[in-house]
């Protein structure tokens, strides 16, 4: 399924007014935002958000930074074919081939919920193209703690059913995410990718890719992902984190910090899963300070 690239013409593109690049996988065509100049950032979104969400940070830095920010093959803007296997090894891969592509040179990378495995998984194996990092409520480490209202995702066959056919997780994400509301036209910018049961196939198979025991076949590939964070134990390291995320809570802000111990950490204390909306300009001027250039 080929993505609906009628942006231009909807009503989210005044909030979202950035340069669409296209990256042509194997399995479908791969959309990220490609603004600005100077040093590359790019900017990982997880699950079942997109490249939307970065969308003040990207104004932010496009002055003085060059921002890449993709969308996940079968999210956002870019194609979301039936048939492929998503998960995260895969999605690993397709970053992968399109930094190789972009050819970059070193980045700073940014990254959020299923960004931080697939951010760090890329990292981990080009540790010499990895500048510094920022951790967003994230994880790249295995935990036994999974919320219930997520774990009701992963239902066989209903769990599917109510992600695909009712939009389950990515409209309630619109308000459970968050401990602010939504102004309504923001609410539209993050679901606008998502308005068939086709189209959230992804959503789906991320939450079916969260691995609970040794058995499922993505457990092994964030275990190697943890063992491997050593290798950018050197690397500056910042964390801005959601205090009030009912996800990634401060079990994993702890586990953050066990692994990279000279992080400079800001805990966001009123903020939920999505820090960058809850918080925004306590967030963006942590972020700014950090990423743009002296």
């Amino acid at each position: 399924m080929r993505a609906n690239v009628s942006i231009e013409h909807s009503a989210i593109r005044t909030l979202f007014p950035f340069h669409i690049g296209e990256y042509p996988l194997p399995a479908g065509v791969l959309r990220f935002v490609d603004e600005g100049n100077g040093l590359p950032v790019v900017l990982l979104h997880g699950n079942p958000t997109w490249s939307f969400f970065y969308r003040r940070l990207i104004a932010a830095l496009r002055e003085q930074r060059r921002v890449i920010a993709p969308d996940h093959l079968g999210c956002g803007l870019s194609d979301k074919p039936q048939q492929y296997h998503y998960c995260l090894a895969n999605h690993i891969d397709n970053l992968e081939r399109l930094l190789e592509y972009l050819n970059l040179g070193p980045v700073d990378l940014v990254v959020h919920d299923w960004g931080g495995a697939i951010g760090m998984g890329w990292a981990v194996r080009h540790p010499s193209l990895v500048r510094r990092i920022v951790i967003l409520n994230t994880a790249a480490f295995l935990s036994p703690h999974i919320p219930l209202r997520i774990a009701a995702g992963k239902i066989p066959v209903l769990g599917e059913w109510a992600i695909r056919q009712c939009n389950a997780f990515a409209l309630a994400a619109t308000w459970m995410a968050v401990t602010h509301p939504l102004p309504p036209e923001v609410r539209a910018g993050y679901l606008w990718p998502y308005r068939t049961p086709d189209s959230r196939i992804a959503i789906a198979r991320f939450v079916q890719d969260i691995p609970l025991h040794p058995a499922h076949p993505t457990w092994p590939v964030i275990d190697a992902i943890d063992r491997e964070l050593t290798l950018l134990r050197d690397k500056p390291v910042r964390i801005v984190w959601g205090g009030r995320d009912w996800c990634f809570d401060d079990r994993f802000l702890a586990g953050w910090l066990a692994r990279f111990p000279a992080a400079e950490a800001t805990r966001l204390d009123d903020a939920g899963h999505y820090v960058l909306e809850d918080a925004p300009d306590a967030a963006l001027a942590q972020l700014a300070r950090w990423l743009v250039p002296e």
